[in-house]
C-alpha cells in the first residue's frame, strides 16, 4: 500500500525543489511533477516527489483526520 500526505511548502529552492514541512519535519521534496508550486502550497508528496497542488481546507481537514487516527491509536494501545 501506498501512502502519499499533504505538506505545505515553506522554501524554494533550485532545480525544480523545495522544502515541505508536515508534524514540524521538513525534508526536500522535488517539485518536477507540478506547476507553479509556491510557498505555502499545500502539496501531496510521495516518495520525495510532489504529486499535486491541494486546496489548503482540504490538507487542513486530512491532516487533522490523520492526527485523530493517531490519537485513536495511542488511546487504544
Amino acid at each position: 500500500m501506498c501512502l502519499a500526505l499533504p505538506a505545505r511548502i515553506v522554501e524554494i529552492r533550485g532545480d525544480d525543489m523545495a522544502v515541505i514541512e508536515l508534524g514540524g519535519v521538513q525534508k526536500e521534496c522535488s517539485l518536477a511533477l507540478i506547476d507553479d508550486g509556491a510557498v505555502g502550497d499545500y502539496v501531496i508528496v510521495h516518495v520525495g516527489y510532489a504529486l499535486t497542488k491541494l486546496d489548503p481546507e482540504e490538507a487542513e481537514k486530512t491532516l487533522q483526520l490523520f492526527a485523530e487516527l493517531g490519537d485513536a491509536a495511542l488511546a487504544a494501545q
